[in-house]
């Protein structure tokens, strides 16, 4: 009986939810607002490149907007991935200069090597150590550690600087 009753009210609850969301036929449906026309759109610099006019990849010279950093052929309008090889491209400012000028060629940039910085001496040139023992030891080190005598931690000397 009470099986009955159970499933006298699960369907009564599902007749009622389905006949109220099946009345509104509005459901699901968006407002849509109009932008109002402007008669008169603002001075704008007809040189520089909207939205709705975007740069095209090359210029009249032929030169691309983008170009790949590791000197492949062609390029892009577009910020991003090279189509050959997947390295990154490159801003060109070559394609916004003179029109009249010739396309540079692609060149491979590498970075210049840098020197080695060489280490500061453990002294210096009046003699007093770089670091020196933090429980008052004599003598130091060059690099911070720890004392050679105590095995105490070495501090910075700021004096080895003035």
């Amino acid at each position: 009986m009470k099986f009955f009753k159970s499933l006298t009210i699960l369907l009564f609850s599902t007749v009622i939810l389905f006949s109220a969301c099946s009345g509104n036929t509005d459901a699901g449906k968006q407002e849509v607002k109009e932008t109002p026309i402007v008669s008169d759109p603002p001075a704008t610099n007809t040189n520089m490149p909207t939205a709705a006019t975007p740069e095209p990849p090359q210029n009249a010279a032929g030169v691309w907007h983008y170009t790949c950093s590791k000197g492949c052929a062609g390029g892009s309008g577009t910020a991003g991935n090279c189509a050959i090889c997947g390295g990154p491209l490159s801003h060109n400012s070559a394609y916004h200069s003179n029109a009249n000028s010739t396309p540079p060629t692609p060149s491979i940039s590498t970075p210049s090597p840098t020197t080695p910085k060489t280490p500061e001496p453990a002294q210096n040139a009046a003699g007093v150590w770089h670091y020196t023992c933090a429980k008052g030891c004599p003598g130091g080190a060059g690099s911070a550690g720890t004392c050679s005598t105590c095995g105490g931690p070495l501090a910075h000397n700021q004096a080895y600087h003035q």
